[in-house]
């Protein structure tokens, strides 16, 4: 009983002493609560509980889609009408769990050596989370606005997109903005103590291909040369091996040029100027990627195999192989470009190379570098304790942003969570948050968000 009193009793201490990070932290808790994962979905779980948060604050909301189950929820915090709206986003659907690989619950928020733990946390009910906290915030401060400012949590980010996609079909004008803040964004501690804020202004796009291999069938005491599995084998080996082409964009170019500043990546510098010679781009390309894959993923289109299939028992030689392959394609080329140079690479008529059904996320320009909210962004960065510096970045993950930046909006993922350490969760097993890393993040997403949205 002492020890329960005690929580309770340092619960209301934290909110007295900081309500932004304490009501963060228990919209977080709660949310991690709902298991949400997709397939199915059941986002309207999250949908429910946002909208009923928000309203309890005066804040309205809509429940919108066309599945009861997997709704999306839009809240609106009306302001004046100088200038156009602010977006706020984070997906409130989050990817399945092995739970023999998890050492704790994945849906019950627990607490642990000062992390919270659960499916979510930080992709992307973390954010979430922060966002709700910051529009109650606005809300109760009754601070005067120069703009709408728009929460909204969308269902099927990880499956399918379907939610945006709908949304921007049938309801385009309630969330229709200038800005919007997404996911996508890292914030990284370099070894000279630098805080790194990568801002995502651009993303590649997920471009899943099959490869099928056939072959002659028999017994396995008989070798063949035309073996499903070897042509198979073969073919894959060939595209993980080949350098594919190398582009930059605004992103990318800065990018380079930010990260050649750092004292971890000084090495950089004297390839900046080879980099964008056509003549030795490749060669110099080349030697960057083999020392650094983190860079090798930002000059190129990357190929990953991820799963195969062959065969039926170990005696028997199958006709057919299949592999897929994770293919993550810049977006300044296309998918038809891509699985031309596939073909080309193989170069063998047993195998097919085939798109692998499903969603294609658009490929869209980055979003620009001389806008209000990423001027604001670097500002803010600069301004927080200790050595800062603000770079774009282009994601290898794709987000649901981009159907936003499709429709010519300026989407950035904001970098407010600092990774701790060399570690990512996100889709991973023991999925978990540092507390102190969500009150800061959601602090400095705050003072973002002020400086877009408060009339001056």
């Amino acid at each position: 009983m002492r020890t329960v009193l005690l929580s309770i009793l340092l619960g209301v201490a934290a909110w007295a002493q900081d309500p932004l990070s304490a009501r963060a932290e228990k919209y977080l808790v709660d949310l991690l609560r709902l298991d949400t994962s997709n397939l199915p979905g059941n986002e309207t779980l999250v949908a429910e509980y946002v909208a009923k948060e928000m309203k309890q604050h005066g804040i309205p909301c809509e429940l919108l889609g066309p599945d009861p189950k997997r709704l999306n929820v839009i809240c609106r915090l009306t302001g004046g009408s100088q200038k156009r709206p602010l977006l706020m986003m984070a997906h409130s659907d989050v990817v399945p769990i092995e739970p023999k690989l998890w050492t704790v619950p994945a849906f019950e928020a627990l607490r642990k050596d000062g992390f919270i733990y659960g499916r979510g946390a930080v992709d992307t009910k973390g954010l979430l989370a922060a966002e709700m906290a910051i529009l109650v915030g606005l809300k109760l401060s009754g601070a005067k606005l120069n703009r709408d400012v728009i929460l909204l949590s969308e269902a099927d980010e990880e499956a399918g997109s379907t939610g945006i996609q709908w949304l921007i079909r049938n309801a385009w004008e309630k969330i229709d903005a200038e800005y919007a803040l997404n996911e996508g964004g890292t914030q990284i501690l370099t070894t000279d103590a630098t805080r790194v804020f990568q801002v995502q202004t651009s993303e590649k796009i997920p471009t899943r291909i099959i490869l099928i291999a056939r072959g002659s069938a028999g017994h396995g005491s008989l070798p063949r040369k035309d073996n499903a599995v070897a042509h198979l084998s073969e073919a894959i080996s060939k595209l993980v091996r080949a350098y594919q082409p190398v582009s930059l964009n605004t992103t990318t170019r800065r990018y380079f040029r930010e990260m050649a500043k750092l004292s971890e990546y000084a090495w950089l510098r004297s390839q900046l100027a080879a980099l964008e010679d056509p003549k030795t781009q490749e060669r110099t390309a080349n030697s960057i990627g083999d020392r650094d894959m983190e860079l090798d993923a930002a000059l190129r289109t990357t190929v990953s195999p991820t799963m195969l299939r062959a065969g039926m028992k170990v005696n028997v030689i199958p006709n057919q192989a299949e592999a897929q392959l994770d293919v993550r394609r810049l977006p300044n080329e296309t998918k038809e470009e891509v699985y031309a140079r596939f073909r080309k690479l193989i170069n063998d008529p047993a195998i097919e190379v085939l798109p692998e059904p499903g969603q294609e996320m658009p490929a869209t320009e980055p979003s620009g570098l001389t806008t209000d909210l990423y001027k604001t962004m670097e500002r803010v960065f600069a301004q927080e304790a200790g050595k800062t510096v603000t770079i774009p970045y282009m994601s290898r993950g794709a987000t649901d942003g981009s159907f936003l930046r499709a429709k010519g909006m300026a989407v950035y993922g904001v970098p407010v969570f600092l990774r701790n350490g060399a570690e990512s969760r996100a889709h991973g097993n023991d999925e978990r948050i540092k507390v102190t890393t969500l009150h800061e993040g959601t602090v400095l997403l705050k003072k973002i968000v002020d400086a877009v949205v408060l009339a001056q």
